[in-house]
C-alpha cells in the first residue's frame, strides 16, 4: 500500500526514480509525485492516476538533478488528486516529503500548527509531518535532527522520505511499523519501501527497524534511532534476481506466478526435508523447538488469502498431530478476551510480513507472555522480527496483488509444520517417508494442471457474463472454496459467495438459478458422495454448476456442465492441486471481462494500515 523511492548517486535521479515507481505499481495507488533536487532548490511534480501520467508531466523536464525521491498513493486521507499526491511540502517550499502509514492524532497536531500560523493545502494527515519538520527545523542544527523531533510528536504508522533546499545532497527516512530499506550501491544509495524497487541497482539491502532514522548522503549513510544514538543495522543480501519481479513474456504477473507455484512449491521444501527419516528440518524454529513441541493448542492469526491457507493447515495439523488448532483473524484477535491457557503457541501468517492487523496480533500476543512463531515471505520483515523465530516462504517476490504462489508456498510450509510436529508424536517413520513422497509429487502434478490452461479458458469464456457465483467445497477443500471465492471477486469484481458444502440446504440454496453458477470442489475423496448430492441439488433447481474433480471421473464429469480435472492424490494434499485451476479461472474470467488483473481497483498487495 503506496511506494517510496529515493536515490542519492552522481546518476540522472528522474529516470531511476521513475523505473523504481514503476515497480512499486503492484502496491496499489491512484496518484503520484517525485521531489527534485534542482539547481540549488527543490522541484516537484506530481499527477493522479497512473505513472503515465507522471511520466507525461515531466516530459518536456531536462533535469540533471542527481538525488530526489518519488512516491504512489493510495488514498485514505482525501480523495485521489493532485493537492493530495505526494510529495508535500512546508509552507516555505523548503522542505518535501513523502510518507506511507498513518497518523492517528493529525487532527490535534494540524490544529496546533494552524495556530502557529502553518497554512495547509491538502486533505491529508501526511501534509502535517512536512509542517512539524518545518516547525522543528527552527529548533534544529539539521534536517536529521528536525525529523527526529517531529516524529517524536507523532502517534501512529510511517515510513517517510524527507529531502530540504536547506542541506542538498541529504535525504532523511524513518519508519514505524511501515517498511523502509536502504540500498547500498557503489557511489549511490537508496532508500525504498520494497525492494523491488531497489533490487535492479544493488543486492546489498539494510532493513530499517521501529523508530530507526537514516540519514543518506553520496558517500554513506548514518542510522540512529528515537530512542538510542548511532545503531549499526546488518547489510543483507537480496536472495532473487530483478527478472523476478518482471513479466517474462506473461501477459501479466498473476498468470506468471500461477505458472511459478511448482517451483515455489519446491523452494518451499527444498532442504528441509529427510526423506529417509520422513521428518522435516526447519532451521528458523530450532531454537523453540521444546517449547513447541510441548504446546497442547496452537492459534493461528492471519488476514486475507493468508487466513483461508490458516483454515486449511487447521485440518491439516488436526488430522495429523495431537494438538487443538484454533484460527483467527488477525483484525478481530485483540478485540476478544483472550483466555490464552498454558501450552498456547500463537503462528502468524503474512505474505509481507507487514499486514498491520496480523503484526498488532502479534504484538498483543507477545503482551500475553506466549510463544510467537511467523511465516512470512520477505526476510527482515516486521513480522520476521517481532516473532520469536519463524519460518520463511522463499517463494521469491509476487507482484500480482491477487496471492497465488504464496498461497501454494504458505501451505507447503503448513504440510511441513505438520509433518515436523508429527514425527515427534504418532506418525511413523513410514507415515513421514509417505507424507514426504506425496508431497514431492506434487509439483510435477501441479504442472499437468497448468496444461490445460487453454481449457479452463475455454471454461471462462462461458461463464464471463454472469455477475454471481457460489463455490462449495467440504472438509480439506472448504478453504479452497473460500480461497477460489476470494480469487475471483478481488480481480473480477464479480458477487461470489463461498460455503461449506452442508451450509446449503440452510439458506445458500436459495440462491441457485440459472443464472447463478455453482464451482464446485469435488476431488474423489471422503466427502466424495456428499459432494455429488450437492451438485445434484443445484441441478435439480437448473443451476450450471462447473466441477473441479478427479482425473477419469466419469461419473462427475456426466453430471455437471463443465469439468476440470486434477491429478489423483490422497485427500490431504489435494488442496495444492484444487486451487490452481480456481486461480486459472478467476484469470480468465477478468482477462475476459478486461478487467485490471495485476492491480485490481482499491487493493494494495501489502496492507500496512488498519
Amino acid at each position: 500500500m503506496c511506494g517510496i523511492i529515493c536515490y542519492l548517486g552522481p546518476k540522472k535521479a528522474l529516470p531511476i526514480l521513475l523505473e523504481g515507481l514503476k515497480r512499486l505499481e503492484y502496491r496499489g495507488y491512484d496518484s503520484s509525485g517525485i521531489g527534485l533536487f534542482e539547481n540549488g532548490g527543490i522541484t516537484c511534480k506530481r499527477a493522479v492516476g497512473k505513472i503515465a501520467e507522471l511520466e507525461a508531466e515531466v516530459s518536456g523536464i531536462d533535469s540533471h538533478a542527481k538525488g530526489g525521491l518519488g512516491h504512489t498513493r493510495w488514498a485514505t486521507h482525501g480523495k485521489p488528486s493532485v493537492a493530495n499526491a505526494h510529495p508535500h511540502a512546508d509552507c516555505k517550499g523548503e522542505i518535501l516529503l513523502v510518507h506511507n502509514g498513518i497518523i492517528e492524532n493529525y487532527q490535534a497536531l494540524k490544529s496546533e500548527l494552524a495556530c502557529r500560523g502553518h497554512v495547509f493545502r491538502s486533505e491529508t494527515d501526511t501534509e502535517i509531518l512536512a509542517h512539524l519538520v518545518e516547525d522543528s527545523y527552527t529548533r534544529a542544527n539539521s534536517l536529521e535532527e528536525a525529523v527526529a523531533g517531529a516524529l517524536r510528536k507523532v502517534e501512529g504508522t510511517f515510513g517517510i522520505a524527507v529531502m530540504s533546499s536547506r542541506e542538498p545532497d541529504t535525504i532523511v527516512t524513518a519508519r514505524r511499523s511501515s517498511p523502509m530499506i536502504l540500498g547500498i550501491g557503489s557511489g549511490e544509495i537508496f532508500a525504498a519501501s520494497d525492494v523491488s524497487a531497489l533490487v535492479s541497482h544493488t543486492k546489498d539491502v539494510v532493513y530499517l527497524h521501529d523508530d530507526d532514522i537514516a540519514v543518506l548522503r553520496r558517500d554513506g549513510y548514518r542510522i540512529t534511532n528515537l530512542q538510542s544514538p548511532a545503531i549499526d543495522r546488518e547489510t543483507q543480501k537480496v536472495d532473487w534476481d530483478v527478472s523476478a519481479a518482471e513479466k517474462q513474456g506473461f501477459p501479466h504477473f498473476m498468470l506468471k506466478e500461477i505458472h511459478e507455484e511448482p517451483e515455489a512449491l519446491r523452494n518451499a521444501i527444498r532442504g528441509r526435508i529427510v526423506p529417509a527419516e520422513g521428518i522435516a528440518k526447519l532451521g528458523g524454529i530450532a531454537s523453540v523447538q521444546d517449547r513447541l513441541l510441548s504446546m497442547q493448542h496452537l492459534v493461528i492469526v492471519s488476514c486475507g488469502t493468508s487466513y483461508y491457507a490458516a483454515l486449511l493447515g487447521r485440518y491439516i495439523l488436526e488430522s495429523c498431530t495431537n494438538i487443538s488448532v484454533e484460527v483467527d483473524m488477525a483484525s478481530e484477535f485483540r478485540y476478544r478476551r483472550l483466555n490464552l491457557r498454558r501450552g498456547t503457541v500463537i503462528l502468524a501468517i503474512s505474505q509481507s510480513g507487514e499486514t498491520a492487523d496480523t503484526l498488532a496480533a502479534v504484538q498483543e500476543a507477545k503482551r500475553k507472555g506466549v510463544l510467537v512463531l511467523g511465516l512470512v515471505n520477505v526476510v527482515g520483515s516486521n513480522i520476521a522480527r517481532e516473532t520469536h523465530a519463524g519460518i520463511y516462504n522463499h517463494a521469491g517476490p509476487e507482484i500480482g496483488v491477487a496471492s497465488t504462489k504464496a498461497f501454494v508456498s504458505q501451505l507447503a510450509i503448513l504440510y511441513l509444520l505438520t509433518l515436523y510436529i508429527g514425527r515427534h508424536q504418532a506418525m511413523s517413520v513410514t507415515d513421514g517417508q509417505g507424507f514426504i513422497s506425496e508431497l514431492e509429487s506434487l509439483p510435477g502434478k501441479i504442472e499437468r494442471i497448468l496444461e490445460q490452461a487453454p481449457a479452463i479458458h475455454n471454461i471462462a469464456r462461458k461463464y464471463a457474463g454472469f455477475r454471481n457465483f457460489m463455490y462449495i467445497g467440504r472438509k480439506f477443500n472448504y478453504p479452497i472454496a473460500l480461497e477460489g471465492a476470494l480469487k475471483l471477486k478481488e480481480i473480477s469484481y464479480l458477487h461470489a459467495e463461498a460455503y461449506a458444502a452442508g451450509e446449503m440446504k440452510h439458506g445458500p440454496i436459495a440462491l441457485i438459478n440459472p443464472d447463478f453458477p455453482s464451482v464446485c470442489i469435488a476431488p474423489n475423496d471422503s466427502t466424495y458422495e456428499k459432494m455429488t448430492s450437492n451438485i445434484q441439488e443445484i441441478k435439480a433447481r437448473s443451476g450450471p454448476v462447473i466441477a473441479v474433480g478427479t482425473e477419469g471421473d466419469a461419473h462427475l464429469s456426466g453430471m455437471c456442465d463443465d469439468f476440470i480435472a486434477v491429478p489423483a492424490c490422497p485427500e490431504l494434499f489435494a488442496p495444492l492441486l484444487t486451487i490452481v485451476p480456481l486461480q486459472l479461472l478467476a484469470y480468465y474470467v477478468a482477462l475476459e471481462n478486461g478487467c485490471e488483473i495485476d492491480q485490481p481497483r482499491n487493493l494494495a498487495k501489502s496492507v500496512t494500515v488498519e
